[in-house]
C-alpha cells in the first residue's frame, strides 16, 4: 500500500480480526486477499531454496509490479487447498509479507509471525523450449497453475490519446519488457499455435486458454481490426484441437453484436469477458477516460447483457480493477458507499446473466494512480461474498473463471463451496 495515504483512513482490521468477524468466510481466500493487498518480498534464505528447474520463473504479463522493475523471482504462491495467489514483488517500506523458510518449507510470514506454509508455482516443461522462428515459449504464452495466457498484443490505443485507465501500467510496462527481456510486442500466429500444441502435451495441466491484450481503435467499426486480431489468433490455438470450440476464455473491449458473432462463429472461443473496471458511471468516467469517451459506460454495459444471447448465461463477465473505484479525489468516500453502488450494478448485470468478478487492485508505479492506495481487506471480504451471493441467487456460473482456470478472483475462488 502506499503509506504516505495510509494517515488519512480510519485505521483497518488485521486479518486475523477480520476472520473473527466473518467466520463463515474461508480464512484461506482472506489470506489470498490480504497477500495481494500487501504484496510479497522473498527473504534471502526463501531465494536459496529456489530450484529452476521445478519452479517457474516470473513470466512476461501485461502489466509490471509494484517495485517496477523485472526480476528473476518466483512467479507466485499456492497455498495448500490449492488456492492460487497471484501477487507483486512489493518493496518493504510498503508492508509486504515476506515468503521465507521454516523448517525447509516456504511459508508466508508477517512482523516476525509465521502465518501459512506456501509452495512456488510449478514450472510447465514447455518453459524451456523455444518456437521454430526462436523465440522462448514462455514470451508467447505465460502459465498459471491450470491456465494458459496469450497477450496477443501489449498496446493499448486508448494510451495513445491519453486516455488510459488510470490504475493500468501497460504500456510503460510493454516498453520495459521489450527492452529488457526481447518480449515481442505482437506475437505471430504461427508462434501461438506451435506453444499451445507444445504445452498440451502435458496432459491434465491446462483446463483453459485465456486471451488478452490492449484494445484496438481502428477498423470500419470501433473495435473492427481487434475481433479480426483475436479470430486470427483463436483459429491459430484451434489447429491444436479436434472440436470446434475449446475451453476458452477471451477478455477484450467491448464488441457490438456484430462483432461478437464473428467471433463466436469463425472461432473455438467459449466464454467472453469484457471489463468496466468500477460499477458506477461517474466513477467510470474518471477512472476510464477512453472507454468513457469511445463508447460509454451504458453501451459498455447493454453490450455485455447482449452479448448473453450469442454466449449464454454464465459464459459472459464483467471484471472489476476492485479499489479503485475508491481513488481520490473523484472516487467513493466511504468503502460503504463503494460496496452498495458496486453490489447494486451487479445485481443487474446477474439478473440478465452477466457475471462479475473483481481482482485486487495494486497501485503500480507506472500508473497514474501509483500514489493511491487500495482497500481494506474487510472491504475485500465484504465484496467477495456479495458478488459470490449473486451469482447463487440468480443460478450463475463462473466456470471460465473460477479457482482452477483463473485464480485471479477471490470472489469466485468461492465457488467450490457449491
Amino acid at each position: 500500500m502506499a503509506q504516505k495515504e495510509a494517515g488519512k483512513r480510519k485505521p483497518e482490521l488485521a486479518l486475523a480480526e477480520v476472520v473473527a468477524k466473518y467466520p463463515g468466510f474461508p480464512r484461506l481466500i482472506a489470506l489470498k486477499i490480504d497477500v495481494q493487498r500487501r504484496g510479497v518480498h522473498y527473504t534471502e534464505r526463501a531465494l536459496a531454496a529456489v530450484d529452476y528447474t521445478i519452479h517457474q520463473m516470473r513470466s512476461p504479463y501485461l502489466f509490471g509490479s509494484r517495485d517496477g522493475q523485472i526480476k528473476d523471482l518466483p512467479e507466485s504462491l499456492l497455498l495448500r487447498d490449492g488456492t492460487t495467489i497471484l501477487t507483486d514483488p512489493t518493496p518493504l517500506d510498503q508492508n509486504p509479507y515476506h515468503v521465507d523458510l521454516i523448517d525447509g518449507k516456504f511459508a508466508l510470514v508477517d512482523k516476525g509471525e509465521f502465518v501459512e506454509f506456501t509452495d512456488l508455482w510449478p514450472k510447465p516443461l514447455y518453459y524451456d523450449k523455444k518456437t521454430s522462428t526462436g523465440i522462448p515459449m514462455s514470451h508467447i504464452a505465460s502459465a498459471r497453475p491450470q491456465r494458459l495466457n496469450v497477450f496477443q498484443s501489449s498496446y493499448c490505443h486508448f494510451w495513445a490519446e491519453d486516455q488510459g485507465c488510470k490504475f493500468c501500467d501497460i504500456v510503460t510496462h510493454t516498453k520495459q519488457q521489450k527492452n529488457e527481456k526481447g518480449v515481442p510486442t505482437r506475437l505471430k500466429p504461427s508462434d501461438i499455435s506451435e506453444t499451445i500444441r507444445e504445452a498440451l502435451k502435458e496432459p491434465g495441466r491446462f483446463t483453459n486458454i485465456c486471451l488478452t491484450s490492449g484494445s484496438v481503435l481502428k477498423g470500419k467499426e470501433l473495435f473492427d481490426q481487434e475481433v479480426d486480431f483475436y479470430i486470427e489468433t483463436l483459429q491459430a490455438i484451434g489447429e491444436n484441437f479436434t472440436t470446434k470450440k475449446f475451453p476458452s476464455q477471451l477478455i477484450s473491449s467491448s464488441f457490438n453484436e456484430k462483432q461478437l458473432a464473428r467471433l463466436y462463429e469463425n472461432s473455438g472461443l467459449m466464454s467472453y469477458t469484457s471489463d468496466l473496471e468500477v460499477l458506477n458511471e461517474d466513477v467510470f468516467n474518471w477512472v476510464c477516460p477512453g472507454k468513457a469517451s469511445k463508447l460509454g459506460y451504458q453501451e459498455w454495459k447493454n453490450r455485455l447483457v447482449r452479448a448473453v444471447d450469442i454466449f449464454g448465461r454464465g459464459n459472459v463477465g464483467t471484471g472489476l480493477v476492485s479499489g479503485s473505484e475508491l481513488a481520490q479525489p473523484h472516487g467513493f468516500k466511504s468503502e460503504s458507499d463503494a460496496l452498495k453502488a458496486t453490489l447494486e450494478e451487479a445485481e443487474y448485470l446477474a439478473e440478465r446473466g452477466v457475471t462479475t468478478v473483481y481482482i485486487v487492485w495494486v497501485p503500480r508505479p507506472g500508473s497514474y494512480f501509483h500514489d493511491q492506495q487500495n482497500a481494506s481487506l474487510e472491504y475485500y471480504v465484504q465484496k467477495a461474498q456479495g458478488l459470490h451471493d449473486l451469482r447463487v441467487k440468480y443460478k450463475l456460473g463462473v466456470d471460465f473463471d473460477d479457482y482452477r482456470r483463473c485464480g485471479n478472483h477471490p470472489d469466485s475462488d468461492l465457488s467450490r463451496l457449491l
